[in-house]
């Protein structure tokens, strides 16, 4: 991983943690971990939640398409999303605001897992965003989908996830179509939630597509345009 600017960037604010600080960044890359529907706990960086994204984020930064994409993960507060108070969406929408404050006004693309890629969806219409990736996301049923105008949505799941839905995914997806710029999704077969099986196929294609919404002007589109159709999402 290249090595932080620390003269830039302190390593640390209220809501983020900084793994990649160049001088002056173009774009950022937001790293969301999962968590649980309800806990009160607070959360800590050796959590297994946090770590299964350790991999990811190192395989993310390898391939970005410019040296100057600062990438940073969220800092929650607490574990748990804990109904309506969404406490990992506001914590998201916290760190953008302290992404801005710290950097400027980045495009930026979130990068979510299960509880995160809830939380990312929810932070969608922040002014900042310009895309997400949702890694085997937990989007319950009627999750809403304004937030999504003008944003690039991109999802991936596990085909035997048994933790989180890939129909219930699928279905979010479909009704973002009808708003967002692109959505899309793809099934990893024989993925399960944690990324393990298949984790190579799950890290280079969240690398490349990660590059692609960072600049989809120049980096083509890993998936095939079957990803973006309104029917069956094929399987990679």
């Amino acid at each position: 991983m290249p090595q932080d600017d620390t003269e830039f960037l302190p390593q640390s604010t209220t809501a983020l943690l900084l793994r990649r600080c160049p001088p002056r960044p173009r774009a950022a890359v937001l790293v969301l971990h999962g968590g649980q529907e309800t806990s009160e706990s607070p959360t800590s960086p050796r959590q297994l939640a946090a770590l299964r994204m350790d991999r990811v984020l190192r395989a993310v930064t390898a391939a970005l398409p410019h040296d100057d994409v600062l990438v940073a993960q969220v800092r929650y507060r607490l574990r748990g999303w804990n109904g309506t108070r969404a406490d990992a969406g506001r914590d998201t929408l916290r760190a953008l605001d302290d992404l801005t404050a710290l950097a400027g006004p980045l495009p930026t693309v979130l990068l979510g897992h299960s509880m995160g890629g809830r939380a990312a969806l929810h932070a969608a219409g922040h002014p900042r965003v310009t895309g997400v990736l949702a890694l085997a996301p937990w989007w319950p049923a009627g999750e809403p989908v304004a937030q999504t105008a003008g944003r690039r949505i991109v999802a991936l799941h596990g085909a035997r996830d048994r933790v989180t839905s890939p129909a219930a995914t699928a279905e979010c997806v479909h009704r973002a179509q009808g708003t967002a710029v692109e959505a899309g999704m793809a099934v990893i077969g024989g993925g399960d939630h944690a990324m393990l099986r298949h984790h190579r196929l799950w890290h280079r294609t969240t690398a490349a597509v990660v590059a692609h919404l960072l600049d989809p002007d120049a980096v083509p589109d890993p998936l095939p345009e079957e990803c973006y159709g309104t029917g069956d999402f094929p399987v990679l």
